[in-house]
C-alpha cells in the first residue's frame, strides 16, 4: 500500500504547465516515467485485475462484461485464428458506460503494400514498386541492430490506410478514396463486433499505427466517422503500451491502462467519442524479448474455410525481430450507416472541437524534424 501511495501520489505532485489541461498532465507523466518503477502501480493491467492479484489503484474500476457468445460460433472463432469463444473474457470500466502471427504477418507484408495508403508513398514515385517486406527482411534478419546498420523501410513506416482512407489534412474520408478493405480482417471484426453485441458491423476503414519504442499517439477523439452508434475496434500486438483514456472534455483526468499484444480493446457507446492517447511503449522488461503469447504458432490444422493462414517460420523470424523493438495497432471502423452516403457537400469541420493534437498520428520523441524530410536511404 505504500507503494501505491507513494505512486499516486508522485502523479499528484507533478507541476502542471502553464495552460496544461488535467489530459496532457497525466501524458506527459508517462511518457517521462520509468519503466519498472512505481510510477507504473497507477495504470490498470487487466491481464491480473480479473484474478485479484493487480496492485493499481484504478483497478477497482475493472468490472466483468457480458459478452454475446452465442452470436459467434466456434467454428467462426477458429477461422478468424481466436481462441474458443467459451474462453473469451471481456472487461469494462465504471464510469465509462488467439493467435497472433497472421495478424503481424499481414500487417507487416500484406497490408503495408499497394493500393493500400502509407506514411512512405510521399517519398516514392507512382512507378515505384513499393515491396517494404522485400527491402527489409534482409535487414530485419541482422540478429544486432546498430547504427550502422540502415534502418529498414518497415521501420520507417508509421501509418497504413485501409478501404476509405483517412485524410490526415482534412480528417475526412471520401468516397473517391477507396480501395477494397481485407476480406480477413474485416471477417474477424465482424465476429468481435457481434460478441460485443454488435450485429450488422462492417468494416469500411482501417488505420494501422507501426510504434517504435519511443513513439506516442497525441491526445484526440476518432469523430471523423459519420455513423458514431457503431464501435471503433482495436487490436494490439508486439511491446506493451500504456493507454489512456479520458472524457469528452480534456480537464477530465484519464485512467490509464496497460495494453498488451493480443488485447483488443472495443469503444462503443458513451466511450465512443472520448479521449485517448497513448503516452508510451513499453519494452519487454526481460530484454529484447517477445511476450509469451507471441510463441503460439497456428495450429498445423486449420478449417478448410479458416481466413488466417500459416506463417512461415522465415517469415515470423522477420516479424519477430520488428517486434522486439515495436507495437503494431490495428483499429477498424464503420464509416457510413446502413444506406448512408457520403454527403455531395464537403462537412464543415467543427473548429470549436479540433485542436492540433486531434488527430490520431504517430510522434516519434527524436522525430520532430525527421517528419518533414523522411529520407529512405537512411
Amino acid at each position: 500500500m505504500g507503494k501505491m501511495a507513494a505512486a499516486v501520489s508522485s502523479v499528484a505532485t507533478l507541476a502542471t504547465e502553464p495552460g496544461e489541461d488535467a489530459f496532457r498532465k497525466l501524458f506527459r507523466f508517462y511518457r517521462q516515467s520509468r519503466p519498472g518503477t512505481a510510477d507504473l502501480r497507477g495504470v490498470i493491467d487487466f491481464s491480473t485485475a480479473h484474478a485479484g492479484r493487480s496492485t493499481s489503484p484504478g483497478t477497482q474500476k475493472v468490472v466483468r462484461s457480458q459478452l454475446s457468445v452465442s452470436s459467434v460460433s466456434e467454428h467462426n472463432a477458429h477461422r478468424a485464428g481466436l481462441r474458443p469463444v467459451s474462453k473469451w473474457q471481456a472487461y469494462g470500466l465504471e464510469g465509462y458506460p488467439g493467435y497472433q502471427w497472421h495478424w503481424v504477418k499481414q500487417c507487416l507484408k500484406s497490408y503495408s503494400q499497394k493500393p493500400n495508403v502509407c506514411n512512405l508513398d510521399k517519398h516514392m514515385t507512382e512507378a515505384e514498386p513499393r515491396d517494404l517486406w522485400g527491402q527489409s527482411k534482409g535487414l530485419l534478419r541482422c540478429k544486432e541492430l546498430n547504427k550502422r546498420r540502415p534502418r529498414s523501410l518497415l521501420e520507417k513506416l508509421r501509418w497504413v490506410t485501409l478501404g476509405y482512407h483517412y485524410n490526415w489534412d482534412s480528417k475526412k474520408y471520401s468516397a473517391d478514396h477507396y480501395t477494397p478493405f481485407p476480406s480477413d480482417l474485416a471477417f474477424l471484426s465482424e465476429q468481435v463486433a457481434a460478441a460485443c453485441g454488435f450485429q450488422g458491423f462492417r468494416a469500411e476503414a482501417g488505420i494501422l499505427n507501426y510504434y517504435r519504442l519511443d513513439s506516442t499517439l497525441g491526445i484526440h477523439v476518432d469523430r471523423s466517422e459519420l455513423d458514431h452508434s457503431r464501435p471503433l475496434l482495436s487490436f494490439s500486438f508486439g511491446q506493451s503500451a500504456i493507454f489512456l483514456l479520458g472524457g469528452l472534455k480534456r480537464d477530465e483526468t484519464p485512467t490509464a491502462m496497460f495494453m498488451h499484444s493480443g488485447d483488443i480493446m472495443v469503444m462503443s457507446g458513451f466511450s465512443r467519442l472520448l479521449n485517448h492517447a497513448v503516452p508510451r511503449v513499453l519494452p519487454n522488461p526481460e530484454g529484447e524479448g517477445l511476450p509469451h503469447c507471441l510463441e503460439t504458432p497456428l495450429p498445423a490444422v486449420l478449417p478448410k474455410d479458416a481466413v488466417v493462414e500459416p506463417c512461415s517460420v522465415e517469415d515470423w523470424q522477420v516479424c519477430a525481430s520488428y517486434l522486439r523493438t515495436a507495437r503494431v495497432n490495428m483499429t477498424v471502423r464503420q464509416v457510413l450507416a446502413k444506406g448512408q452516403d457520403f454527403p455531395l457537400e464537403p462537412m464543415e469541420d467543427n473548429k470549436g472541437d479540433v485542436t492540433t493534437e486531434d488527430f490520431c498520428h504517430l510522434d516519434d520523441q527524436d522525430n520532430q524534424v525527421k517528419r518533414a524530410r523522411l529520407n529512405l536511404d537512411s
